[in-house]
């Protein structure tokens, strides 16, 4: 499920911490994005790992994404900044 904004992009997430391999796991029925990081969540890092997984699955710098809500959380948002559109379009490529 995702938001468009002028700014870019806001995502909501469905994150797996400590997991074997990190990546993007497809997409929940409500239209949630999943995503496994090999990161614990101690510390924020897993936070950070999903961040940076975020920014290279989309082909953006880790710098352009941003967590909105969620840090304790399993289910997150962030913010990508960029243009909307092929942000979107590009996520769609990747989750039919």
């Amino acid at each position: 499920m995702s938001t468009q904004a002028a700014s870019g992009l806001t995502v909501t997430l469905r994150v797996t911490p400590r997991a074997r391999r990190a990546g993007l796991r497809g997409r929940a029925p409500d239209g949630t994005l999943r995503f496994a990081v090999t990161e614990p969540p101690e510390d924020g890092r897993a936070n950070e790992a999903l961040l940076r997984l975020l920014a290279d699955t989309l082909g953006v710098p880790p710098s352009a994404c941003r967590l909105v809500s969620g840090g304790a959380s399993r289910q997150k948002r962030v913010h990508v900044a960029g243009d909307p559109a092929a942000l979107a379009a590009r996520l769609t490529a990747l989750t039919p």
